[in-house]
């Protein structure tokens, strides 16, 4: 499995700050995107979208579904960027 090094979870970070205004405190690899992070379905699209912008790739949007946790976005992006496509 693919690690997320420092400059994903940066990106990662600066995206969910930027864009759904979560503080950076509540950023952390356990936080849950629906409990801890108030994300819903439709912001888990706009996320998607977002990340594929912003990183320069295309992300799996059935993997998407099943990601839980930041730290789960952290790996997806990770995955895509080394794969090329996640």
């Amino acid at each position: 499995m693919t690690e997320a090094g420092p400059e994903i979870i940066d990106q990662v970070n600066q995206l969910m700050r930027a864009e759904f205004e979560i503080p950076r405190e509540k950023l952390q690899p356990t936080s849950s995107l629906k409990e801890d992070l108030g994300l819903d379905s439709l912001d888990a699209v706009d996320m998607l979208v977002y990340l594929e912008e912003r990183l320069g790739t295309k992300l799996d949007a059935e993997r998407l579904a099943q990601v839980q946790t930041l730290g789960d976005v952290y790996l997806l992006a990770a995955a895509s960027l080394s794969r090329g496509q996640a």
